[in-house]
């Protein structure tokens, strides 16, 4: 049979046989990835994929580094965003975080296994990384019933088994998650069993360069979608008859044409509704001359978290001078505190310095100046000054983070809050603001 050209080239035929990440230019990668929408958005803004065998690699070798430096023999993670960053392997993400059936062990000497969902092995097989695939980690009880701790004593003999012969004499075992039954089996084996948080989050929160390119593709592809929420609210809002879900399922599209993931919240807002905040969308309508606010949490490219607030004036009126000032001031706020980012600067002086909320905001502010993020919401977190807990965040800035810096101005008893935040690189220097979004001018008076 004639093997003709057509027949044989690939999705994207001006590529050759690789994707800017290294992946198979195919359409068919088993791990979650970009769409070639995507690709052609990030082309075109001048922006360039992470190469993920690298970003595996560093991150592999920043967990492993972090638990020689600790003398800890081995790093158990249950959490599913840990094991995302530990193999950039993803199954049933938002499942798998209340039925944990996936678990990963990371020795000292670099030696890792993961314990897969019995049909899905093949999962895990494009990362060379992972040396071992098991199955049998699951020890919840609508899976195990009345015999889960024969279940998980079942797992933690495996884990044993792995550790003896990479991690020798060294019982020091750090464990993020875990359910009850699989505590009490892992001491009874006669592991140390430590706090693996401190592990995994003080891990995550130095990005890579690769890391770094992840997340800004990943930013774009929010921020489009974004584009594309604020353009239906504005044309079709005036109309009538569109609630806070429909406009809040324009971003889940966008997310998820650009080969994002999920949406952590439904943190989006109208009207009264977004006073006091944290009232999640709904299906009241939306009226003309009206604020929508909203926080994206969103999970986008590469399992990268895009955490942006904006609000909006929605109408051909003006916005109340009430508004106005409050966005003014919001502005302000996360203003002045990214213009105090930089190496060296301690949590502490964050949480006790910079601008400061009006009284009639204070009550109602949100529950931090600023946090990390990455795969999720991530350490550090920025308090505001009555929420400081000596010793719990002595910590100083460093090259590689990423923060988002929030504001929440709600006068107590109001009809309306403002809500705004934007992500930011921690550099060599300072910062760079890492989202490019616009505010809104009819709400800064313009």
């Amino acid at each position: 049979m004639t093997n003709y050209h057509r027949d044989r080239r690939k999705i994207d035929p001006t590529r050759e046989d690789r994707l800017g990440d290294g992946t198979p230019n195919d359409n068919d990668r088993v791990e979650i990835g970009p769409t070639q929408a995507a690709f052609r958005e990030w082309e075109a803004a001048g922006l360039t994929p992470p190469n993920l065998d690298r970003m595996r690699e560093y991150r592999w070798r920043r967990l492993t580094e972090a638990l020689v430096k600790r003398d800890i023999g081995g790093l158990l993670m249950f959490d599913p965003l840990n094991i995302r960053y530990a193999t950039d392997t993803t199954n049933m993400q938002l499942w798998n975080s209340h039925n944990p059936f996936r678990a990963v062990l990371l020795c000292a000497d670099g030696h890792m296994v993961i314990w897969e969902y019995k049909q899905a092995p093949f999962l895990v097989t494009f990362n060379p990384l992972v040396k071992e695939l098991r199955s049998g980690a699951s020890f919840f009880y609508s899976i195990t019933g009345d015999k889960g701790t024969e279940a998980a004593s079942s797992f933690a003999s495996q884990v044993d088994e792995v550790m003896r012969a990479h991690a020798g004499t060294n019982r020091r075992l750090a464990v993020d998650k875990i359910m009850v039954a699989g505590l009490r089996a892992l001491e009874r084996a006669g592991f140390e069993v430590l706090e693996g948080e401190e592990v995994t989050e003080r891990t995550r929160a130095i990005k890579g360069p690769e890391d770094i390119l992840a997340m800004r593709c990943a930013h774009d592809a929010c921020e489009k979608a974004i584009a594309e929420m604020e353009a239906f609210t504005r044309e079709n809002v005036p109309k009538g008859g569109v609630s806070e879900d429909d406009i809040w399922a324009e971003l889940h599209k966008g997310n998820i044409r650009r080969g994002g993931e999920w949406i952590e919240t439904r943190l989006l807002a109208s009207g009264p509704r977004t006073n006091p905040w944290f009232q999640e969308c709904g299906p009241r309508i939306v009226q003309n001359n009206e604020i929508v606010a909203f926080d994206t949490d969103l999970i986008g490219a590469y399992g990268i978290c895009i955490d942006i607030s904006r609000t909006w004036w929605v109408g051909d009126a003006r916005p109340s001078n009430a508004m106005i000032s409050a966005m003014k001031h919001g502005l302000d706020h996360i203003r002045d505190h990214q213009s105090r980012l930089k190496p060296g600067v301690t949590i502490r002086e964050l949480t006790h310095g910079g601008h400061k909320l009006e009284d009639q905001y204070w009550k109602q502010k949100y529950s931090c100046k600023m946090h990390g993020v990455g795969l999720c919401d991530e350490w550090p977190f920025v308090p505001y000054s009555d929420g400081w807990v000596d010793g719990a965040m002595e910590h100083a800035l460093e090259p590689g983070m990423t923060l988002c810096v929030e504001a929440l101005v709600s006068p107590e008893g109001g009809d309306f809050s403002i809500k705004l935040e934007d992500q930011v690189l921690i550099t060599e220097t300072g910062c760079e603001n890492l989202t490019k979004y616009p505010f809104d001018p009819r709400l800064l008076g313009g």
